[in-house]
Formats: C-alpha cells, sequence, structure tokens
C-alpha cells in the first residue's frame, strides 16, 4: 500500500466519522456541535503548518556532498578544457 492510499484511507475515515457525529448532531450538545462543524478546516490548517514544518526541517537538515562537489567541479573543468580545443574561449 502506497503513502497515498495510505493517507487517502485515513483521510476518508476521519471524513466519514466526522459526517457521521454531525449527522446525528441533534443528539449531541450545541457546544460540541459548534467545535465540530469547523473541524476540517482546522485539519486543513494543521495539514499546511505540518506540511511547512517539515519542508522548513528538511532543508535546516541538508547535508553537504564534498565528493559530489568534487566530482561535479572535475566535470566543469573537462568541459572547459574540451569547449576550449573546439575553438570556444572563456
Amino acid at each position: 500500500m502506497t503513502r497515498l492510499s495510505r493517507f487517502a484511507l485515513r483521510a476518508a475515515s476521519l471524513l466519514g466519522l466526522w459526517a457521521a457525529l454531525l449527522v446525528a448532531g441533534p443528539a449531541l450538545p450545541a457546544p460540541v456541535r459548534a467545535a465540530l462543524v469547523p473541524l476540517p478546516a482546522y485539519a486543513l490548517v494543521l495539514l499546511g503548518c505540518y506540511s511547512l514544518a517539515s519542508v522548513g526541517i528538511g532543508l535546516a537538515t541538508f547535508g553537504d556532498c564534498p565528493d559530489a562537489a568534487k566530482e561535479l567541479a572535475t566535470q566543469i573543468g573537462e568541459a572547459r578544457r574540451d569547449l576550449a580545443s573546439k575553438g570556444f574561449s572563456l
């Protein structure tokens, strides 16, 4: 099962639970019903906050790759020599 299908299954389950509680609304006290109605909007805001936090943490902990930097510098040098041998000046 992929992450997307797991997420979709969990979201559908939570949405179904929310809808079932909303349909049973007359049996619920007024403060509970008032808190239940905007719950999907709160969940969407929390998902956005989580997404921003994970991107920020990923950027903050992004590691350097010294081996890749050396390899790239070597390839740039080879490309410059190749271009110079073909008459291009840099």
